[in-house]
């Protein structure tokens, strides 16, 4: 039997995934419903963009819905580490760019949480899998497109 993939999700995300499909499956899902029976009543389906439009609807919202069935199965909840002196999931690091200088801070999240431009970087990435399991005061090493980049952590909370 193939090993089930998991998700690695905080509880907040968790949560929020939860209260989508919740909407999907009974508000979104009404609507479309709706939206299907009103094209219907326009007649000739063969040549009916609104009913077209309606079952393309329906066939996102069903593979969304479908989408976050698995992940909720599947999941995996983020747990706050014990230790404070090691990167895990859930940590936020404090590193500087040994190249130009630059502090930044950035918290280690799972792949469905990832968000660059927000400071979440997935553990799956080249710098979140460097930063994994080190201390403050290491210096790391990222294979980046640009390069390697050199890294001091500085601080990490768990």
């Amino acid at each position: 039997m193939a090993k089930e993939t998991k998700y690695k999700l905080s509880q907040a995300k968790l949560e929020e995934l939860k209260k989508e499909l919740e909407y999907l499956q009974t508000v979104r899902e009404k609507e479309i419903s709706e939206l299907i029976k009103e094209a219907r009543s326009f007649g000739d389906l063969s040549e009916n963009s609104e009913y077209d439009e309606a079952k393309t609807e329906q066939g996102k919202l069903y593979s969304r819905i479908a989408e976050l069935k698995n992940l909720l199965e599947n999941a995996e909840i983020i747990e706050k580490a014990e230790t404070t002196d090691t990167v895990t999931l859930g940590s936020k690091v404090t590193v500087k760019s040994l190249d130009d200088g630059s502090v930044e801070t950035y918290q280690i999240v799972g792949s469905h949480e990832a968000n660059p431009i927000k400071g979440r970087i997935s553990d799956d990435s080249p710098f979140g899998r460097g930063l994994m399991g080190h201390k403050a005061g290491d210096t790391i090493t990222v294979d980046a497109p640009a390069g390697k980049l050199k890294y001091e952590i500085l601080k990490i909370e768990n």
